[in-house]
């Protein structure tokens, strides 16, 4: 079978990547394909889900529910790690590299949204927000130059961002923490999608 490239990686900070090497080479040697971990990171992001919607009578469940929205980013990297080391990297495998993404990222914005800490709208339009920026993210891709992974609330900010309004939370319960968090991340949203269209216009110019 030819060796198969993805043709857009997520740039992913040297730390974060380090904690994932000796997993890599365990799943390689235990043959567990990439797609089963890709697959695997929207059970961690229903289990962080489930720890949002039962947040406002269980504060403490805040607690797991970041936990696990850093797992489900972890899985997120340790697919493509395991694709590539192990030589199982494909066009579908991007495909099924993406779409868990997505999912995860409405149903944890859903979960945040039935907590009782927001308002529901906001939490659906904190989840509709996530699909557009990942989805302007793909047009340079699809158009012939760069994917974008640009932007303010790209998806690892998104998470990072769930997990201060968390933390924020049980430090300060009086407040409406995660009401602002979900603000934050819309604002940081239309800012994300913004950048990441002129950033793609900018290359199509140069390349044509």
């Amino acid at each position: 079978m030819e060796h198969y490239e993805p043709t857009s990686r997520r740039p992913i900070a040297d730390l974060f990547r380090l904690t994932a090497q000796a997993s890599t080479r365990l799943c390689v040697r235990l043959g567990i394909h990439p797609n089963t971990i890709s697959l695997s990171s929207m059970v961690a992001a229903g289990a962080a889900a489930v720890c949002f919607v039962f947040a406002g009578r269980l504060p403490w469940l805040l607690i797991p529910a970041s936990v696990f929205c850093f797992v489900r980013l972890w899985l997120n990297m340790l697919d493509g790690m395991v694709a590539l080391a192990s030589g199982k990297a494909s066009k579908w495998g991007e495909v099924l590299n993406d779409l868990p993404d997505r999912v995860s990222d409405v149903l944890i914005f859903v979960g945040v949204a039935h907590s009782g800490l927001v308002n529901p709208f906001l939490g659906y339009w904190a989840a509709i927000a996530s699909l557009l920026v990942a989805y302007v993210g793909t047009f340079g891709q699809a158009l012939g130059v760069q994917r974008e992974f640009s932007g303010v609330m790209a998806k690892p900010w998104r998470m990072v961002a769930l997990a201060v309004g968390s933390a924020l939370t049980l430090w300060g319960p009086e407040a409406p923490w995660m009401q602002w968090t979900l603000i934050a991340v819309l604002l940081g949203c239309v800012q994300s999608v913004v950048i990441r269209l002129k950033r793609i216009l900018a290359a199509l110019q140069a390349d044509a």
